[in-house]
């Protein structure tokens, strides 16, 4: 079939990799082929949602005796554990190979999986950093009664090893989560509504997963332009939350019907505009701005009047960044903690200056002056 270009979007199918990088594409093929004629460390960061193996015996139905739409597709059944084990090694073997130096890869399943595929993961000399649960909000009752509701799912995020060197944007987690500490234990509901892609009243795919699990995902281990490899891609939730943030993404996928909807769902997100991609930085990688910078640039000038939030102080700026209020000189810093009789204070925050549509903090400026000078 060789490469089917695809209109009003950056996606594509193909049969075959091509000899670079494909960016932005669909392979329609075996994942574990796929992934050996891949360069070796081109990846940045890999989602793996791999077939759970369930192994149902029989219909499920509920109490009233309709049928509940389970996975019962080809895709999840294997004739053997011992024959699910070798596929799984065997894909993760080459997500190894794939994968950079500091890549980190993502995996999700069940208690029919996930244990087997965390016990592949560190034989294979990935070093675990989290496993995450997402516990979902409406699961799907247990309807015989005879055991408790499977309420959530857990994901293992790794790096390539012990001391590797890898993604973690802590302080958009952070800004994410109200300015707490992000947790390993997520809520989200299953998918539904209008994002859950149907044909003729059916459901596409039995398990596609919300567009918000693989933003936070995205948000937390990449970096904008980053490679994300999907080798089970489904629906293509990947590949709509890579575009969305402004990653570049590669999916794998044998079945014409999930290709087909990816690529529709695909080319009908939108990205982010440039501004909203622009999270927070952890404070060991934020570039330092001593707010002098700010005076001998231009940006707040030398006799302007600084106050707190509440005008109960009055600083005015020196030539030299120092501010002087009273009695009290120093930096923003220092004479905010001597105002407050406090051990320290983080005047970034505390000092304000006066602008048309009021009081804003200081830390404004330095925003502007770090969007003005860094490339």
């Amino acid at each position: 079939m060789g490469v089917l270009e695809k209109v009003k979007t950056r996606g594509r199918v193909a049969e075959t990799p091509p000899p670079v990088l494909p960016l932005d594409t669909i392979l329609r093929m075996d994942c574990i082929e796929a992934m050996r004629a891949l360069p070796a460390k081109s990846i940045d960061m890999i989602f793996a949602d791999p077939p759970y193996n369930l192994q149902l015996g029989g219909d499920l139905n509920r109490p009233d005796g309709s049928a509940v739409d389970a996975v019962t597709d080809d895709w999840d059944k294997f004739d053997s554990l011992s024959a699910y084990d070798k596929f799984t090694r065997e894909w993760l073997t080459q997500a190894r190979r794939i994968l950079k130096d500091d890549g980190t890869i993502w995996v999700i399943g069940s208690y029919h999986n996930i244990f087997k595929v965390g016990s592949a993961i560190q034989d294979l000399g990935f070093w675990i950093l989290n496993d995450i649960i997402w516990r979902k909000a409406n699961p799907m009752p247990n309807f015989k009664g005879t055991r408790f509701t499977n309420a959530h799912e857990t994901l293992i995020w790794a790096s390539t090893g012990e001391k590797a060197r890898y993604t973690f944007n802590y302080r958009s987690m952070k800004t994410l989560n109200d300015e707490l500490q992000m947790r390993s234990d997520w809520e989200f509901p299953i998918c539904g509504g209008q994002e859950r892609l149907k044909k003729d009243g059916v459901k596409v795919h039995p398990t596609q997963k919300p567009e918000a699990l693989l933003y936070r995902i995205l948000l937390a281990a990449t970096k904008p332009g980053d490679v994300v490899l999907d080798p089970f891609f489904g629906t293509g939730t990947t590949g709509a939350v890579a575009k969305r943030l402004g990653r570049r993404w590669i999916g794998i996928d044998r079945e014409g019907l999930y290709v087909e909807a990816a690529l529709e769902r695909i080319a009908a997100a939108l990205p982010l505009d440039e501004s909203a991609l622009t999270t927070m930085q952890a404070p060991k990688a934020a570039p330092r701005v001593a707010f002098g910078q700010l005076v001998e640039n231009g940006y707040l000038a030398a006799g302007s009047v600084l106050t707190d939030a509440k005008h109960r102080h009055r600083a005015v700026v020196g030539a030299d960044g120092s501010l002087k209020c009273g009695d009290a000189t120093g930096s923003i810093h220092k004479v905010g903690a001597i105002l407050q009789d406090a051990p320290s204070c983080n005047g970034w925050t505390y000092w304000h200056y006066e602008t048309p549509e009021g009081l804003k903090p200081i830390d404004a400026v330095r925003q502007t002056y770090l969007l003005a000078t860094q490339p």
